[in-house]
């Protein structure tokens, strides 16, 4: 088990000012703003390469008052975003974290384009659930690894060092929880101790450790875990050893739309633009436009905890503009059928009651009926099939997004409201804006947070490491 290990410390093997533990999004944004700020920084990751949460996700970032969006004749602000982030949490959420937070969203964009190179687009077309504008942004390949393969690109371009296959095990600190240095564990089983001025934690959050799940979302013990193996809550157990408050540890990102047996995440821009769940039993059960997050509870609950994604062509084309969604194409995770009869025999059940289930979806779009859950179906959107086309899919946890309390500069908070002398979290370590529970996501959110938390974080540390040299210099 890790450890923080105070005031007993001796000569360190390296001293870097600014060190961040994590090489996803949040790191290695982190990463680029502290050194942009002046400081010279260190990377520790512990795979052989950097991904984390980030690269197994679509990569889109929700951001306001950027140049695309002006350039798409898109009216967004701060107030407008907030306001949605806070619909969808029931305000459940720091307000001056939410207000950062969309702040200076736009703001992080611009200067990953401006200054280190970093393409992006807008999404256009449809709305992801719970956004009143189009916001997000994305790599031009619309995947979260190309987003994080261009970052590693744009830091290796600055010259910082990452050091990979480097497992954090223990942190050293002064008896006032002052971060003095941490130990790195190599493959071959020798360390390293490396001496730091400031800390980032930026390790995401604790997804991939049983335990942990089970104490504070038991809704999602059981289900698949489709984050990164490596996020063991490492950051949120030494910040509660040195004294840290966690909030809304109960909150966390789902998905109700990943492939089996082919663990492959197919876009929920499918049900966003006229696409339908069925369970096995052939039957919707859920409006599958409030979020993708709360769906991956619905269709846990449903027979064999399976669901089957169905659309007709005009979605699989649309589909196959994400890169996630053609590999999953290539590997057969998407099946074509021809009529209704080859529909229902490939969930498994008799036509009539796929072909009802299709009717009922026809006559909510004409406004003969209403549909039982709530969802509103426009009159043009709906199933043009055949042929149309179907996966079979779970639900899943992806990312937790409770974690270590830090206010608006990114700094880890002491329980009575106070900061910690010079540990910073970002991205999944710290506490995110989605509230308490599942509900609470709005797309996007953990990505927001790895950008904006990540730049403040680094923005921070760097700040603070200068501060303290100045004050040592007029002594």
């Amino acid at each position: 088990m890790n450890h923080v290990i105070r005031g007993r410390y001796g000569q360190f093997d390296i001293s870097i000012p600014v060190v961040v533990v994590g090489a996803g999004a949040a790191g290695l944004i982190a990463g680029l703003a502290a050194q942009d700020n002046g400081t010279q920084v260190l990377i520790v990751e512990r795979d052989a390469n950097p991904s984390g949460s980030t690269a197994l996700s679509s990569g889109l970032i929700p951001a306001c008052n950027t140049r695309w969006q002006v350039a798409a004749k898109v009216i967004d602000n701060v107030e407008i975003f907030s306001q949605d982030i806070k619909r969808k949490n029931k305000g459940q959420a720091d307000e001056h974290l939410v207000h950062r937070s969309c702040l200076v969203s736009g703001e992080v964009l611009h200067w990953l384009a401006d200054n280190h190179e970093q393409n992006f687009d807008l999404i256009e077309g449809f709305l992801y659930p719970g956004h009143s504008v189009h916001r997000m942004h994305c790599h031009p390949k619309r995947t979260g690894k190309a987003f994080i393969d261009s970052l590693v690109t744009a830091v290796a371009r600055a010259g910082i060092d990452i050091m990979n296959s480097a497992t954090v095990t223990d942190i050293f600190a002064s008896e006032n929880s002052e971060i003095v240095g941490i130990r790195i564990l190599r493959p071959d089983g020798s360390s390293e101790d490396i001496g730091c001025e400031s800390l980032i934690l930026a390790c995401n959050g604790f997804g991939g450790n049983p335990g942990m799940v089970s104490k504070y979302i038991p809704e999602m013990a059981d289900a698949m875990y489709f984050g990164h193996q490596g996020n063991l809550g490492d950051a949120i157990n030494w910040g509660l050893e040195l004294g840290a408050g966690v909030e809304n540890m109960a909150a966390y990102q789902g998905h109700g739309s990943v492939a089996i047996p082919h663990g492959a995440l197919i876009t929920w821009a499918i049900m966003m633009e006229g696409g339908i769940q069925l369970n096995s039993r052939g039957r919707r059960f859920s409006n599958e436009h409030e979020g993708y997050s709360e769906q991956s509870i619905k269709v846990l609950q449903q027979p064999g905890g399976i669901a089957w994604n169905i659309y007709d062509q005009r979605l699989h084309q649309l589909g196959l503009e994400f890169d996630d969604y053609k590999g999953a194409s290539e590997n057969g995770a998407i099946k074509r059928f021809a009529s209704i009869d080859e529909l229902a025999n490939g969930i498994g059940v008799s036509a009539e009651v796929v072909a009802s289930s299709i009717e009922d979806v026809e006559a909510f779009k004409s406004g003969k009926k209403h549909c039982p859950f709530g969802r509103k179906f426009q009159e043009t959107v709906g199933l043009n099939g055949p042929p149309y086309y179907g996966v079979k899919v779970t639900g899943a946890l992806f990312h937790t997004q409770g974690g270590l309390a830090v206010d608006t500069e990114a700094r880890v908070l002491r329980k009575n409201g106070s900061a910690l002398p010079n540990l910073f979290a970002a991205g999944g370590a710290a506490v995110g804006v989605s509230g308490k529970g599942v509900e609470g996501y709005l797309s996007g959110n953990g990505l927001l947070m790895a950008a904006s938390l990540g730049y403040l974080a680094g923005q921070s540390a760097a700040n603070l490491v200068k501060k303290t040299k100045i004050k040592t210099s007029q002594k």
